[in-house]
């Protein structure tokens, strides 16, 4: 325990010191977010290079305190591939083809690492290809809502600290030590990431949050009470699973390509119905510590208890998304 506290105050000391180092050196090279009054609303021009500060602090500090074996190895490989590509992403040169190959290319050595999701009751033949699915959709879930200041940076902190009581509970050292040094180096970027934000994290923070908490929460153990309990990952990162499925079904319907960004996401929404920033961003937050209470009972209940809890979950998300469907967006 003592291990997982230290790395989470180092990685959180590395991350104060790089962020505002970083955010310099992208000021002084111009690479920096510029309104456009479409979907980038903020009132100047802000650097984005702040996910290297997160990746950064993130490795350095696990090279400081922890073995390298085959996952970690495999986690810190993967991890490298996509921060190459998101500061070749932030640079605006590459297609989303390309940058879908190149998730691609992070899972397949995630998996190649042995670092796939394992269920007594799911084959290898399913387990794989799931599991890759699995990290593409989440690598692009927090890409996604990092669309506010300090939403994406401040729901993954969360998600981490959920991921590492988890960690904790079924006694997985090796996740919990990761969760912590991931959630202190977000912690450090979340000061200068919130409303309002000096620094943005780019495509290359987001992706690896993405890539990372992907990788962890699917290798985590769940289901010694329950078999349901596996989804117990997904309720965690429920949150931007949540808004991913609603803008592709808002821009399926829409007969809009996917991949084509608009203002359907469920933050923007909330902001429409006049919700200040820093309002949007905390219920985010509010929402993502209930999802993660709710992820833990059902680890520890029965069958019976755990159907009615997934069940009220996903009924209130069809709520939430039916109204959220409803806010005239001026589109």
């Amino acid at each position: 325990m003592f291990l997982c506290f230290f790395s989470f105050i180092l990685s959180m000391a590395l991350s104060l010191y790089f962020t505002p180092l970083i955010r310099k050196a992208a000021i002084r090279l111009q690479i920096l977010d510029k309104p456009d009054g479409n979907l980038k609303l903020q009132k100047e021009s802000v650097p984005y290079l702040g996910g290297l500060a997160v990746s950064l602090s993130f490795l350095i500090c696990l090279s400081l305190t922890f073995e390298f074996n085959k996952e970690v190895l495999g986690i810190l490989l993967a991890g490298s591939v996509i921060i190459i590509l998101g500061l070749i992403d932030d640079f605006g040169v590459l297609t989303p083809k390309i940058k879908l190959l190149g998730q691609a290319v992070s899972a397949l050595v995630l998996i190649k690492s042995g670092i796939y999701i394992k269920l007594v009751f799911l084959q290898p033949a399913i387990a794989i290809p799931l599991s890759f699915l699995w990290l593409i959709a989440i690598i692009n879930a927090f890409n996604l809502i990092d669309i506010m200041d300090g939403l994406s940076t401040g729901v993954a902190f969360i998600a981490a600290l959920f991921l590492f009581i988890v960690a904790v509970i079924n006694e997985r050292f090796l996740i919990a030590v990761l969760t912590s040094a991931l959630a202190g180096s977000l912690l450090g970027f979340l000061k200068y990431n919130f409303k309002p934000a000096k620094i943005y994290l780019g495509d290359t923070g987001s992706m690896f949050i993405g890539l990372v908490l992907g990788a962890l929460a699917m290798i985590g153990s769940y289901t010694t009470h329950n078999n349901l309990a596996c989804i117990a990952p997904v309720i965690i990162l429920g949150v931007p699973i949540f808004d991913t499925l609603l803008v592709i079904y808002i821009r399926l319907k829409r007969r809009m390509s996917i991949l084509k960004g608009s203002p359907d996401h469920f933050a923007l929404r909330l902001r429409k119905w006049k919700l200040s920033v820093p309002q949007t961003v905390i219920l985010s937050y509010a929402i993502s510590v209930f999802l993660g209470i709710n992820a833990i009972v059902i680890m520890f209940v029965n069958d019976k208890i755990a159907f009615n809890i997934v069940g009220i979950l996903i009924i209130l998300a069809l709520i939430s998304g039916y109204f959220l469907k409803k806010v005239d967006m001026g589109l």
